[in-house]
């Protein structure tokens, strides 16, 4: 393998060995030195020598590597595009590739051996054999836990609780939502930012603690800040129940990740202590930041879950799917069937919630949308200056450019809108409001840490974010970081030890560590001790955890980092570098997600034109879990 110059100028991995159809369409950039050996491998161990049957595998690989399931060889041509998750390919130019002749590519494919052995094949469409049965188990999974309710609730004292827990008709539609979950042994409750599906789930809670107090309830997020942020709020929002229904909830359970919750075995990457022969010992299952759940991890959780437990999954489906593939959530609240028993389940909802509220279609009423298992929260009810960051990110969700335009040059004290062509350097005027907001939050932090105190420090860290789509290029978290690095040098001159460490240093946790309890995308900084040593803290809510800086393992400096890596977290400002119009990663759900990371301010920068792009082109996903759950 050796590396060269693609056509657009950017380093680009080539596989030395690779012949015919592989090569070409890895010196275009379409699939990577890795994806050519994998179907090569493939290719020989099944005895395929037909080179258009060893592309549709090496596109599969790279389909799984962007987060797809499925490949169709029917709109391939038209549907894949340059890698540019890590270059700059603004300025790439359009390569004339030979691709196959769709239904002859089929027909190969499926006259193929590799057909029921490491692939599978429905039509034009072509999976890894893991994947295929990944969504088989999902599916099945799902669809056997809904066939039928439980029956452990007196539903006149499920109703009461109800009246007594959502008085206000305000809150009619988290009324429904929590009647759906408490209904039903798999459920979603679905929204974005701010409408109160914490709140929803820790009434939830308190209804069914109410009838049975013994029941074991796990808490779990992806990533150990999620989960951390799910418990800072289900205690806070248990706060505000009556002292009656508070008193159910004095052991309130821990948040923890799905890794720790299934149990993480240092002898397998995608198999855990907790399976199907070994059940998780909970009558209650509450998973949050859901979208960020992969197809793999969701097949585990499933087939570890005992048959009568109660899962229920929240999150907001128009965020950033999963890094792995898959789009389970997605796939739920899109296009699900998650109740057979339509009748019978609307019927139980008529009895326990008042007339009127259970109606399932969305224009029926004004915060709320049901549908067999699935319930949507649409009211905003948080964001600070006045909701204007609510409005831009539902402009974005929405898919409406002029209404998002128009919030961001509305003058609004909570967002603001630095225009900069897609081929254009910021000048230092432009700069100043960035730089200005990352040396302010910097001097906190260089400041708490000198002095040891590991909570401002930590705080400090999350007054501001800078958010990129890409890792490398000029609008990537490489550029930017070192830009703002030199910012707060210019402030704060330091003199690392010899290891580079110093007081103050902010840091990213690039890769889970299980020994060390640090999760993927995990942020802290390094703090002085008394003794004039240096440790590092890191932040989950609560205490702030100390990790001995010997004990580290893959981390970063942070001074800016991707949308991707920002999920499940909440900073007071944001500042978001919008990718040229023409990368494949300027999409909705990325603005989307990025924009809703924020509390008080939001920055964007970037282009109107990349912006129109980014909010009229979702991110193309594909899997066949929608059509599995639709039967």
């Amino acid at each position: 393998m050796k590396s060269r110059p693609d056509e657009a100028g950017h380093p680009h991995q080539i596989a030395a060995t690779a012949t015919g159809l592989l090569a070409e369409f890895n010196r275009a950039g379409l699939l990577t030195a890795a994806d050519v050996h994998v179907a090569r491998r493939i290719g020989a161990l099944g005895g395929e020598l037909d080179e258009a049957v060893q592309l549709a595998v090496a596109l599969v690989v790279r389909s799984v590597r962007h987060g797809s399931v499925v490949l169709d060889l029917a709109t391939a041509a038209e549907t894949i595009s340059v890698d540019d998750e890590e270059e700059d390919a603004e300025a790439a130019e359009p390569t004339v590739l030979t691709w196959p002749e769709p239904g002859e590519w089929a027909k190969r494919c499926a006259a193929s051996a590799l057909v029921n052995g490491p692939l599978r094949m429905t039509g034009s469409r072509l999976w890894l054999a893991r994947y295929w049965e990944q969504e088989q188990a999902v599916a099945a999974e799902l669809l056997l836990r809904a066939a039928s309710r439980p029956d452990d609730l007196d539903e006149t004292v499920l109703s009461a609780g109800l009246n007594r827990l959502f008085p206000e008709t305000q809150y009619a539609d988290q009324q429904l939502a929590a009647a759906v979950c408490a209904l039903s042994r798999v459920s979603v409750l679905a929204g974005g930012p701010g409408t109160g599906k914490t709140t929803t789930v820790s009434r939830l809670l308190a209804l069914l603690r109410e009838q049975h107090p013994e029941y074991r309830i796990a808490l779990a997020a992806p990533t150990g800040k999620a989960a951390a942020r799910l418990h800072e709020a289900v205690r806070s929002s248990t706060a505000d129940l009556p002292v009656e229904d508070q008193s159910r909830l004095d052991e309130e359970p821990t948040a923890t990740t799905l890794h720790r919750l299934l149990g993480w075995r240092p002898d397998a990457r995608s198999r855990f202590r907790h399976d199907r022969n070994n059940r998780l010992p909970f009558e209650v299952v509450i998973v949050d930041e859901s979208s960020m759940v992969s197809l793999t991890l969701m097949a585990r959780l499933l087939e570890a879950l005992r048959p009568a437990t109660r899962l229920i999954l929240i999150g907001d489906p128009d965020q950033l799917a999963s890094v792995e593939a898959g789009a389970v959530l997605g796939d739920l609240v899109d296009r699900t069937r998650l109740n057979h028993r339509t009748e019978d389940f609307a019927a139980a909802l008529a009895r326990v919630v008042p007339a009127g509220a259970t109606s399932t279609t969305a224009g029926d009423t004004p915060t709320a949308r049901f549908r067999n298992g699935v319930s949507t929260l649409l009211a905003t009810r948080r964001f600070a200056a006045g909701g204007d960051i609510a409005a831009l990110a539902a402009a974005i969700r929405d898919g409406e450019a002029d209404r998002a335009l128009s919030v961001l040059h509305s003058g609004s004290s909570a967002v603001d809108f630095i225009e900069l062509a897609d081929d254009e350097r910021p000048t230092p005027a432009q700069l100043e409001p960035v730089r200005s907001q990352i040396r302010s939050s910097a001097a906190q932090v260089m400041a708490a840490a000198a002095a040891g105190d590991r909570v401002a420090a930590l705080a400090g860290l999350e007054q501001h974010r800078l958010l990129c789509t890409h890792r490398r290029g000029p609008r990537g978290v490489q550029v930017w970081s070192d830009l703002s690095a030199g910012w707060i040098f210019e402030d704060h001159p330091v003199v690392p030890r010899s290891d580079g460490r110093y007081a103050g240093e902010p840091l990213l946790v690039t890769t889970n560590d299980y020994e060390s309890g640090l999760y993927n995308g995990d942020t802290g900084v390094v703090v002085a001790t008394g003794d004039g040593a240096l440790i590092s803290v890191f932040g989950r809510g609560g205490d702030p955890i100390p990790v001995p800086l010997a004990r580290l393992g893959a981390v970063r400096p942070l001074y800016a980092m991707t949308v991707h890596r920002s999920q499940g977290s909440q900073f007071d400002r944001v500042s978001v570098l919008l990718p040229a119009a023409s990368s494949s990663l300027c999409t909705r759900e990325t603005l989307y997600t990025a924009v809703t990371r924020a509390r008080q301010h939001v920055r964007v920068i970037g282009s109107s034109d990349a912006l129109r792009t980014a909010i009229l082109r979702p991110a193309a996903r594909a899997t066949g879990l929608r059509q599995r759950l639709l039967g």
